[in-house]
């Protein structure tokens, strides 16, 4: 499941992507592989804790499991 982090509170993509010009049609995050299509990999606290990658508009995005 994706997430976007907001100021220490977890919410789903959907309320966040859905305005932005680069989601897919279906308003979500362009995921594929693991990776963001539409921002870039941030460094990582540990292995335990989920990849995290930023937006372009600036918004933490990690896929939980």
């Amino acid at each position: 499941m994706l997430v976007i982090l907001i100021k220490e509170q977890l919410i789903a993509p959907q309320s966040v992507c859905q305005s932005c010009v680069l989601a897919d049609k279906s308003g979500q995050p362009r995921w594929y592989d693991g990776k963001l299509g539409c921002g870039q990999a941030i460094n990582n606290i540990g292995d335990k804790q989920p990849n995290w990658h930023e937006c372009i508009m600036g918004f933490r995005i990690a896929n939980i499991e």
